[in-house]
């Protein structure tokens, strides 16, 4: 896997902080601290597409189920075919 084009210090900070958060209340703090409303929007309208194109689903049944543009569901399925596998951790079932 090639070296990620966002890796810095800062971020690596950022992150191991993360490591630290264990409660959806102080998750909800962060993301409404470091995000806008629409950024957090997105990022969940993209989760619920990945969620959808998962179980294979057409991109005609998540356009309607979600409200999400074929734009926005290719690049979605791009990711999960060829990105760095961000979506799949996040798919992935908790025993």
């Amino acid at each position: 896997m090639a070296k990620s084009k966002l890796k810095n210090p800062i971020l690596d900070e950022l992150f191991n902080s993360f490591s630290n958060i264990n409660s959806k209340k102080d998750w909800y703090k962060i993301f409404e601290d470091l995000c806008t409303i629409q950024e957090i929007k997105d990022m969940a309208l993209r989760f619920e597409v990945a969620k959808k194109l998962n179980e294979g689903l057409s991109y005609q049944v998540i356009s309607e189920q979600t409200g999400a543009s074929s734009t926005t569901i290719s690049r979605v399925a791009k990711a999960l075919g060829y990105g760095e596998g961000g979506y799949k951790l996040l798919l992935r079932k908790k025993d």
